[in-house]
């Protein structure tokens, strides 16, 4: 079996969304990807960390959370990156969605967030306890997910930059809120909130891999 690698269209309530979907030959899970304030599914940071998940043979969905006229409304108004109700919606949609998809219903799966992206995959995480396995959060908001993060079931990785201060007391703070045993917060030591500094996305994407790589049977 040769690494499945197409470009789909996954149907939400009054939206279609444009997602990237690649699964490598013997793939062992699936990463949603939620990226975030103001990104897309062409994050060049996302799609380094998904390179890495390839091989480590997890397969990884890359999606569009806004419609391209959504996403043109939110370029002026920055309003629709911080609905977390709505992309947590969409992303509880897509999760329905793979569980019968062609080539990875059957496959463990994970969330991957990033800003605002990560508050929306712990609103999913608790909205589908049975289906999601595991759930990281890079650089996230954590706290926007609100009272969901007590329902949270799935292991939960929160990775911070070391010089992102404010994200990372938020993320201190997320962390309490989580059941005991669910969460757990690494420090990326000297990184800003994109992780520009050398190494710093090197060590991301090496953390992310693991925790999914471990957690998703």
């Amino acid at each position: 079996m040769e690494t499945l690698s197409s470009a789909v269209t996954i149907p939400v309530a009054g939206a279609a969304l444009a997602a990237d979907l690649v699964v490598p030959a013997e793939a062992n899970g699936v990463v949603l990807f939620a990226h975030g304030s103001g990104s897309s599914r062409h994050s060049p940071r996302n799609t380094s960390v998904a390179r890495v998940l390839h091989r480590r043979s997890l397969g990884t969905v890359l999606v569009d959370l806004l419609t391209p006229q959504e996403d043109r409304v939110d370029a002026r108004t920055a309003e629709l990156r911080f609905d977390i109700g709505l992309l947590a919606d969409r992303l509880t949609a897509i999760v329905d969605w793979l569980r019968t998809a062609s080539g990875v219903a059957a496959l463990p799966l994970g969330l991957f967030g990033a800003s605002t992206g990560a508050a929306a995959a712990l609103v999913a995480a608790a909205a589908r306890t049975a289906q999601v396995g595991a759930v990281v959060s890079r650089g996230g908001r954590p706290d926007l997910a609100g009272r969901a993060l007590s329902q949270v079931r799935a292991p939960t990785l929160l990775l911070v930059g070391g010089a992102d201060e404010q994200v990372l007391t938020l993320n201190e703070e997320a962390l309490g809120q989580l059941p005991d045993g669910v969460g757990e917060l690494r420090v990326v030591p000297g990184a800003t909130h994109l992780f520009e500094e050398p190494g710093a996305l090197d060590e991301v994407a090496d953390q992310t891999a693991g925790w999914f790589a471990n957690r998703l049977h």
